[in-house]
């Protein structure tokens, strides 16, 4: 009799178990569908589009050096030739993420020095993509520089300098911390009958005030700016800059004109500074 009662019981327990683990498998996968899939990956942001970095020195052809930089041509030791064309490397701890480059030669005319730099930017976090990364610091330089971000554009071309907007001549900053109204070109303008003292454009450089503004440019990169300044000793510096998906390129061109009073036509030097970005623009594509 004891046994019949003992079999009974034994069945009642593992049903009751198997019951227990049957619900419970129910519920957890119930609250698995309600969280969303919990077990669902969190999507992490695209890498950019280049990985490496050319070495900065080697992408500039001859002729746009020679177009930038007259005064290579005029160096005749050929050893000392060969190294202005090489160009000086900027110091670097990782080739692929910073390359950059620098150039100098003096004619009779002015002395003229170009940089070129080449920034891989990499985003340290899952959720920002390496090209957002990019953009942002693409932004910080174009609000550093003071670029009038209006929504006005010029397309960059041969004559690009002449389709500037109008509109920027309120943000011309060509003589940094000088008194006095200057024109595009950093002339200071003459103040007699018939001149009110506002914005002219610098009779050397032969353009309209709003032709060489610091402006954003449209059809280099994905997003580009020039800057355009005149210091004090007349020293023009012109530097365009423009973001391809992960990477930043900058180029700076400065010249200082020997000659007393004289001073670098904006027009002619932004044209150059935007021929060699277009060169560098076409090294990365592919």
């Amino acid at each position: 009799m004891q046994r019949k009662a003992y079999v009974p019981a034994a069945v009642a327990l593992l049903a009751a178990l198997l019951a227990a683990c049957t619900g419970g498998s129910g519920d957890g996968s119930a609250q698995d569908d309600k969280a969303g899939g919990s077990a669902t990956s969190t999507p992490v942001a695209q890498p950019g589009k280049y990985s490496t970095l050319s070495d900065a020195c080697t992408v500039p052809d001859s002729e746009e050096l020679d177009a930038l930089l007259p005064g290579l041509k005029l160096l005749t030791d050929e050893e000392q030739r060969e190294k202005a064309y090489d160009g000086t490397a900027t110091l670097t701890y990782d080739n692929d993420r910073r390359s950059g480059c620098r150039w100098k030669a003096e004619s009779d005319a002015a002395s003229d020095q170009l940089y070129i730099d080449f920034e891989r930017v990499v985003s340290y976090d899952a959720s920002v993509s390496d090209d957002d990364s990019a953009a942002r610091v693409f932004d910080e330089k174009a609000e550093a520089a003071d670029i009038p971000r209006d929504g006005a554009v010029t397309s960059v071309g041969p004559s690009s300098t002449s389709s500037a907007s109008a509109e920027n001549g309120k943000n011309s900053k060509d003589v940094k911390g000088s008194k006095g109204a200057k024109g595009a070109d950093g002339a200071e303008a003459a103040k007699g009958p018939g001149n009110s003292g506002s914005e002219s454009p610098d009779p050397s450089s032969g353009s309209s005030s709003a032709s060489v503004l610091p402006r954003l440019l449209d059809g280099l990169g994905d997003e580009a700016f020039l800057d355009d300044a005149l210091s004090p000793t007349q020293q023009r510096t012109v530097t365009v800059v423009f973001r391809t998906s992960n990477v930043l390129v900058t180029v700076q061109y400065e010249e200082q004109p020997t000659r007393t009073g004289t001073v670098a036509g904006s027009e002619e030097m932004q044209d150059r500074a935007q021929n060699l970005a277009r060169q560098l623009a076409g090294s990365f594509k592919g």
